[in-house]
Protein backbone atom coordinates (compact mmCIF):
# COMPACT_ATOMS: atom_id res chain seq x y z
CA UNK A 1 0.00 0.00 0.00
CA UNK A 2 1.40 3.37 -1.05
CA UNK A 3 -0.28 6.59 0.01
CA UNK A 4 1.07 10.11 0.22
CA UNK A 5 -0.37 13.58 -0.27
CA UNK A 6 1.45 16.90 -0.13
CA UNK A 7 -0.17 20.35 -0.17
CA UNK A 8 1.63 23.44 -1.47
CA UNK A 9 0.42 25.61 1.45
CA UNK A 10 -1.45 25.03 4.68
CA UNK A 11 -4.61 27.18 4.37
CA UNK A 12 -6.80 24.69 2.48
CA UNK A 13 -6.10 21.78 4.81
CA UNK A 14 -6.64 24.03 7.84
CA UNK A 15 -10.01 25.11 6.42
CA UNK A 16 -11.08 21.50 5.76
CA UNK A 17 -10.08 20.25 9.21
CA UNK A 18 -11.66 23.28 10.87
CA UNK A 19 -14.94 22.69 9.01
CA UNK A 20 -15.01 19.00 9.92
CA UNK A 21 -14.26 19.81 13.57
CA UNK A 22 -17.48 21.85 13.81
CA UNK A 23 -19.48 18.61 13.39
CA UNK A 24 -17.52 15.56 14.57
CA UNK A 25 -14.77 14.56 16.99
CA UNK A 26 -13.53 11.63 14.91
CA UNK A 27 -13.20 11.63 11.13
CA UNK A 28 -12.67 8.88 8.59
CA UNK A 29 -11.07 9.89 5.30
CA UNK A 30 -11.18 7.77 2.16
CA UNK A 31 -8.19 7.96 -0.18
CA UNK A 32 -8.34 6.61 -3.73
CA UNK A 33 -6.31 7.18 -6.89
CA UNK A 34 -8.69 10.09 -7.66
CA UNK A 35 -8.15 11.96 -4.38
CA UNK A 36 -9.36 12.21 -0.77
CA UNK A 37 -12.99 12.37 0.34
CA UNK A 38 -14.78 12.83 3.65
CA UNK A 39 -18.43 12.68 4.57
CA UNK A 40 -19.76 13.00 8.08
CA UNK A 41 -22.80 14.00 10.09
CA UNK A 42 -23.07 15.59 13.52
CA UNK A 43 -24.37 13.38 16.38
CA UNK A 44 -27.84 14.97 16.31
CA UNK A 45 -28.16 14.42 12.52
CA UNK A 46 -28.89 18.09 11.88
CA UNK A 47 -25.88 18.87 9.70
CA UNK A 48 -23.78 16.97 7.16
CA UNK A 49 -20.54 17.88 5.42
CA UNK A 50 -19.32 16.31 2.18
CA UNK A 51 -15.79 17.03 0.92
CA UNK A 52 -14.10 15.92 -2.27
CA UNK A 53 -10.43 16.89 -2.69
CA UNK A 54 -9.06 15.76 -6.10
CA UNK A 55 -5.50 14.56 -6.63
CA UNK A 56 -4.90 17.50 -8.99
CA UNK A 57 -5.17 19.92 -6.05
CA UNK A 58 -2.07 18.48 -4.37
CA UNK A 59 1.54 19.30 -5.13
CA UNK A 60 2.26 15.57 -4.90
CA UNK A 61 -0.21 12.72 -4.63
CA UNK A 62 0.01 8.94 -4.85
CA UNK A 63 -2.40 6.21 -3.80
CA UNK A 64 -2.21 2.74 -5.33
CA UNK A 65 -5.18 1.20 -3.49
CA UNK A 66 -8.32 2.49 -1.77
CA UNK A 67 -7.75 3.09 1.93
CA UNK A 68 -9.68 4.48 4.88
CA UNK A 69 -7.95 6.17 7.78
CA UNK A 70 -9.51 7.57 10.94
CA UNK A 71 -8.20 10.44 13.07
CA UNK A 72 -9.25 12.36 16.14
CA UNK A 73 -9.92 15.77 14.67
CA UNK A 74 -8.74 17.84 17.64
CA UNK A 75 -5.37 16.03 17.66
CA UNK A 76 -4.95 16.35 13.89
CA UNK A 77 -5.96 20.02 14.06
CA UNK A 78 -3.25 20.78 16.65
CA UNK A 79 -0.57 19.46 14.27
CA UNK A 80 -1.94 21.33 11.25
CA UNK A 81 -2.08 24.59 13.22
CA UNK A 82 1.69 24.42 13.71
CA UNK A 83 2.08 25.16 10.00
CA UNK A 84 2.73 28.66 8.74
CA UNK A 85 0.68 29.87 5.78
CA UNK A 86 3.35 28.95 3.20
CA UNK A 87 4.35 25.63 4.79
CA UNK A 88 3.61 22.51 2.79
CA UNK A 89 1.92 19.68 4.69
CA UNK A 90 2.59 16.09 3.72
CA UNK A 91 0.65 13.13 5.07
CA UNK A 92 1.31 9.41 4.65
CA UNK A 93 0.68 6.21 6.58
CA UNK A 94 3.45 4.11 8.11
CA UNK A 95 3.60 0.32 8.28
CA UNK A 96 2.89 0.67 12.02
CA UNK A 97 -0.47 2.26 11.15
CA UNK A 98 0.61 5.74 12.21
CA UNK A 99 -0.25 8.91 10.33
CA UNK A 100 2.98 10.67 9.41
CA UNK A 101 2.57 14.44 9.12
CA UNK A 102 5.46 16.57 7.82
CA UNK A 103 4.98 20.29 8.33
CA UNK A 104 7.28 22.47 6.22
CA UNK A 105 10.75 21.02 5.76
CA UNK A 106 11.73 20.00 9.24
CA UNK A 107 8.76 19.20 11.49
CA UNK A 108 7.80 15.53 11.44
CA UNK A 109 4.88 14.31 13.55
CA UNK A 110 3.49 10.82 14.10
CA UNK A 111 -0.11 10.37 15.14
CA UNK A 112 -1.88 7.17 16.03
CA UNK A 113 -4.76 6.34 13.72
CA UNK A 114 -8.07 5.20 15.17
CA UNK A 115 -10.43 2.45 14.12
CA UNK A 116 -12.85 3.71 11.54
CA UNK A 117 -16.38 3.75 12.92
CA UNK A 118 -17.84 5.54 9.91
CA UNK A 119 -20.98 4.29 8.25
CA UNK A 120 -21.91 5.26 4.74
CA UNK A 121 -23.99 8.42 4.93
CA UNK A 122 -26.22 8.98 1.90
CA UNK A 123 -26.53 12.51 0.56
CA UNK A 124 -30.01 14.05 0.54
CA UNK A 125 -31.51 13.95 -2.95
CA UNK A 126 -33.55 17.12 -3.16
CA UNK A 127 -34.76 19.15 -6.14
CA UNK A 128 -34.03 22.73 -5.08
CA UNK A 129 -36.36 25.61 -6.02
CA UNK A 130 -34.13 28.54 -5.06
CA UNK A 131 -30.48 29.45 -5.40
CA UNK A 132 -28.44 32.39 -4.11
CA UNK A 133 -24.74 32.85 -4.93
CA UNK A 134 -22.83 35.50 -3.03
CA UNK A 135 -19.37 36.27 -1.69
CA UNK A 136 -18.37 34.46 1.49
CA UNK A 137 -17.54 37.77 3.20
CA UNK A 138 -21.04 39.10 2.46
CA UNK A 139 -22.67 35.94 3.82
CA UNK A 140 -20.52 36.04 6.96
CA UNK A 141 -21.55 39.66 7.54
CA UNK A 142 -25.25 38.81 7.05
CA UNK A 143 -25.01 35.99 9.59
CA UNK A 144 -23.43 38.41 12.07
CA UNK A 145 -26.20 40.97 11.44
CA UNK A 146 -28.91 38.37 12.04
CA UNK A 147 -27.24 36.85 15.10
CA UNK A 148 -27.58 40.17 16.93
CA UNK A 149 -31.31 39.46 17.33
CA UNK A 150 -31.82 35.74 16.61
CA UNK A 151 -30.36 32.24 16.87
CA UNK A 152 -31.95 31.35 13.52
CA UNK A 153 -31.59 32.58 9.95
CA UNK A 154 -34.64 32.66 7.67
CA UNK A 155 -34.02 32.73 3.92
CA UNK A 156 -36.85 33.74 1.62
CA UNK A 157 -37.03 34.04 -2.17
CA UNK A 158 -39.78 35.26 -4.45
CA UNK A 159 -39.31 35.69 -8.20
CA UNK A 160 -35.74 36.96 -8.44
CA UNK A 161 -35.73 38.68 -5.05
CA UNK A 162 -34.37 37.32 -1.79
CA UNK A 163 -33.95 38.34 1.79
CA UNK A 164 -32.32 37.04 4.96
CA UNK A 165 -34.06 37.67 8.26
CA UNK A 166 -34.15 36.75 11.91
CA UNK A 167 -36.42 37.44 14.84
CA UNK A 168 -36.80 36.71 18.52
CA UNK A 169 -38.56 38.17 21.56
CA UNK A 170 -35.99 40.97 21.59
CA UNK A 171 -36.54 42.16 18.01
CA UNK A 172 -36.10 41.33 14.35
CA UNK A 173 -34.01 42.15 11.28
CA UNK A 174 -34.59 41.86 7.53
CA UNK A 175 -31.74 42.16 5.01
CA UNK A 176 -32.90 42.58 1.42
CA UNK A 177 -30.51 41.24 -1.19
CA UNK A 178 -29.94 43.52 -4.15
CA UNK A 179 -28.97 41.83 -7.42
CA UNK A 180 -26.96 44.91 -8.34
CA UNK A 181 -24.73 44.44 -5.29
CA UNK A 182 -21.24 43.44 -6.45
CA UNK A 183 -21.16 40.77 -3.70
CA UNK A 184 -24.26 39.04 -5.13
CA UNK A 185 -23.59 36.89 -8.19
CA UNK A 186 -26.98 35.22 -8.66
CA UNK A 187 -30.50 35.07 -7.23
CA UNK A 188 -32.67 32.44 -8.89
CA UNK A 189 -36.05 31.05 -7.86
CA UNK A 190 -38.44 28.86 -9.82
CA UNK A 191 -40.85 28.76 -6.86
CA UNK A 192 -41.29 30.95 -3.80
CA UNK A 193 -39.24 29.38 -0.99
CA UNK A 194 -38.73 29.97 2.71
CA UNK A 195 -36.57 28.07 5.20
CA UNK A 196 -35.26 28.69 8.72
CA UNK A 197 -31.89 27.33 9.83
CA UNK A 198 -29.81 27.28 13.01
CA UNK A 199 -26.96 29.77 13.25
CA UNK A 200 -25.35 27.49 15.84
CA UNK A 201 -24.42 25.15 12.96
CA UNK A 202 -24.10 27.71 10.16
CA UNK A 203 -21.74 30.20 11.76
CA UNK A 204 -18.82 27.88 12.64
CA UNK A 205 -18.71 26.31 9.18
CA UNK A 206 -18.84 29.68 7.39
CA UNK A 207 -16.05 30.96 9.64
CA UNK A 208 -13.99 27.79 9.03
CA UNK A 209 -14.20 27.70 5.25
CA UNK A 210 -15.27 31.23 4.38
CA UNK A 211 -11.81 32.81 4.41
CA UNK A 212 -10.59 30.41 1.71
CA UNK A 213 -13.83 30.39 -0.30
CA UNK A 214 -14.49 33.17 -2.75
CA UNK A 215 -18.13 32.36 -3.46
CA UNK A 216 -20.84 30.52 -1.56
CA UNK A 217 -23.94 29.07 -3.21
CA UNK A 218 -27.03 28.48 -1.05
CA UNK A 219 -29.73 26.18 -2.44
CA UNK A 220 -32.99 25.49 -0.65
CA UNK A 221 -36.70 24.80 -0.95
CA UNK A 222 -39.46 25.45 1.56
CA UNK A 223 -39.12 23.22 4.64
CA UNK A 224 -36.18 21.32 3.06
CA UNK A 225 -32.51 21.12 4.06
CA UNK A 226 -30.25 23.99 3.02
CA UNK A 227 -27.27 23.04 0.86
CA UNK A 228 -24.24 25.32 0.80
CA UNK A 229 -21.50 24.82 -1.75
CA UNK A 230 -18.14 26.43 -1.09
CA UNK A 231 -16.04 27.28 -4.13
CA UNK A 232 -12.45 26.99 -2.95
CA UNK A 233 -9.69 27.38 -5.53
CA UNK A 234 -7.54 24.40 -4.55
CA UNK A 235 -10.25 22.09 -3.21
CA UNK A 236 -12.67 20.28 -5.44
CA UNK A 237 -15.91 20.52 -3.53
CA UNK A 238 -17.24 21.23 -0.07
CA UNK A 239 -20.98 20.77 0.42
CA UNK A 240 -22.69 21.49 3.72
CA UNK A 241 -26.27 20.35 4.38
CA UNK A 242 -28.37 21.72 7.24
CA UNK A 243 -31.82 20.51 8.23
CA UNK A 244 -34.49 23.21 8.59
CA UNK A 245 -35.88 24.29 11.94
CA UNK A 246 -39.16 22.55 12.63
CA UNK A 247 -41.56 24.89 14.39
CA UNK A 248 -43.00 23.21 17.47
Amino acid sequence: MTFGAKTSGSDDLKAIISAISTLVEEATFVATAEGITFRGMDPSHVALIDISWPNSAFEKYECDSDIKFGVRIDEFSKLIKRADKKDSIEISISEQNMLLVTVGKNKKYKMRLIESSATDTPLPKIPYDSKITLSSSKFDKILGDVQVVSDYLTIQTSDSKADFSGKSDSGEVVIDLDKDDEDIEEIFSKADSIGTYSLEYLNPVIKAVGSTAGLITCEFSSAKPLRIEFKVANIGRIHFYLAPRVES
